[in-house]
């Protein structure tokens, strides 16, 4: 911390003030004097400058010392204490059992910290506990085994009813907890590896019979941080929080191929309550972020809401489905979403909510904040036909309330299509905003800004045209035409 305090000056000692003018000239009318001053004080910036440097650069060595591991508990064990060896080929799981073993009767101490250092540490999957921290060091890779037969088998989600791709149970996580409270998983930017290559091929090929696992999956907890990690190549879902309160993800970089790695979504907050993402990088084979709360029937029984998420400062890349989703798994109902300072690039869509008739359940009180769109296919998605179910049990007549949706200093170019939204008769969606929207356009046809049951408004200036559904109001949000033509039906998917 720097020092703020005023120091003492020179020209007072022992509560006497000297003469500055006298004292000045005395003190520099040797020019040998003034030159000591001048390099001592230059010599000791210099030694500042190096004991304060990031990483502990130094221009008296080559190479960077590698980054001592900070302990964030009051105790902290190395996974090698445990006979963990990180050379790709060993099975570490037990190594890590038994250090959370250990750390778990340190919950009343305040936990315990087990530090994952340099290497690659091949593992089966593993549980935390409650009062962790999982840290990983630079260079540190805990890397998923490829052969499922080392993964459990789980129960469907209660709010699911079956598992996403196959009935009945479903793989587990490579990293897993249950009804935990205080978990931090985070390091020097070391990766957490799923090595999903030989999962995707076996899907896309039907030769799996269960669904596939995400990466990270925490359940019915609280009070979690995600930070300064990289997640990669998940057999299915990077980051899955289910039913969880109190959930940090920041500074998080998610990868997975842009194509032939199906369903890899970067962040998948389900049912969950008060959560933050921040600062992260998602590039990745499927949505970057999806917001659920459950399917169908299932979802609506289980109904426990997403609610309170506040989604900013991210870099997010989708070439198969979207930057930032809602749904289509919403049964529970979806509110209270805000995404902020987003940037999507090379894409194929940049913010959808996708449900259909079946779902029930609401998505509500959602604002999106300047977002900016860079070579983007379509770039605002609202639909109401994604008619995928998980049995024949869903009420054809649930029909979701689509409400409350504001877009706010929206800006890009390379768009083909910048707004599309595809209500329908039975779930129209109704008081949508635009307003300071300028996006460039690539597709020069008609019907750029896409309607269908839409009601809502536009203060001020957007370009492109907005479709005839909408109010037009001026920037002190004072009615200039009203429309008459909420029901019109412009949507054009050949573009």
């Amino acid at each position: 911390m720097v020092e703020t305090s005023t120091p003492l000056p020179p020209w007072r000692f022992h509560g006497h003030r000297l003469d500055i003018k006298r004292w000045i000239p005395t003190f520099f009318s040797s020019h040998k004097t003034l030159f000591t001053v001048l390099w001592i004080a230059a010599f000791a910036s210099v030694f500042v400058w190096q004991r304060n440097i990031v990483d502990g650069f130094s221009i008296f060595r080559r190479e960077a010392p590698a980054r001592a591991m900070p302990r964030l508990r009051p105790v902290a064990f190395n996974l090698t204490d445990f006979g963990g060896v990180g050379d790709g080929v060993t099975l570490n799981t037990k190594a890590f059992e038994k250090a959370i073993s250990a750390i778990s009767k340190l919950r009343k101490k305040g936990g315990g910290q087990l530090n994952v250092p340099a290497g690659n540490w091949l593992t089966a999957p593993f549980n935390l506990t409650s009062h962790m921290t999982l840290f990983l060091a630079e260079d540190a890779v805990i890397l998923g085994i490829d052969d499922e037969k080392y993964w459990p088998l789980m129960p469907p989600l209660p709010s699911y009813g079956k598992g996403r791709e196959h009935p009945g149970p479903r793989y587990g996580s490579l990293i897993h907890g249950q009804n935990l409270k205080d978990v931090v998983i985070t390091g020097h930017n070391g990766t957490i590896n799923g090595q999903g290559q030989t999962w995707w091929k076996k899907y896309r090929k039907k030769l799996l019979n269960h669904t596939r696992g995400p990466l990270v999956q925490i359940m019915w907890s609280s009070d979690i941080v995600i930070s300064n990690i990289t997640l990669r190549d998940s057999p299915f879902w990077t980051l899955h929080p289910y039913d969880c309160k109190n959930v940090t993800v920041r500074n998080v970089t998610i990868l997975a191929p842009i194509s032939e790695a199906p369903n890899t979504d970067g962040i998948d907050p389900d049912s969950c309550e008060d959560m933050v993402i921040e600062d992260c990088y998602i590039s990745v084979g499927d949505d970057g972020i999806a917001i659920k709360s459950g399917w169908d029937q299932y979802g609506v029984a289980y109904g426990r809401p997403s609610t309170n998420i506040l989604i900013r400062n991210l870099v997010v890349r989708s070439m198969v489905s979207a930057g930032v989703s809602i749904g289509s798994e919403m049964s529970g109902g979806v509110s209270n979403v805000t995404v902020e300072n987003l940037y999507v690039w090379n894409s194929r869509r940049a913010v959808r909510i996708k449900t259909s008739p079946g779902r029930g359940g609401y998505v509500r009180h959602i604002t999106y904040r300047n977002l900016t769109f860079n070579n983007v296919r379509v770039g605002i998605v609202i639909k109401t036909d994604y008619n995928e179910h998980p049995d024949e049990g869903f009420d054809p007549k649930a029909f979701p309330v689509l409400e409350d949706i504001t877009y706010t200093s929206i800006h890009g170019e390379g768009v083909r299509v910048p707004v599309r939204i595809h209500g329908c008769v039975e779930i129209p969606v109704r008081n949508v905003t635009f307003r300071d929207m300028s996006v460039g356009i690539t597709y020069k046809k008609k019907h750029i800004f896409q309607c269908a049951f839409v009601q809502g408004r536009v203060i001020g200036t957007v370009f492109p045209a907005p479709c005839e559904n909408l109010d037009l109001y001026d920037e002190q949000e004072h009615l200039i035409k009203r429309s008459d033509s909420q029901n019109v039906t412009d949507i054009d998917y050949d573009f």
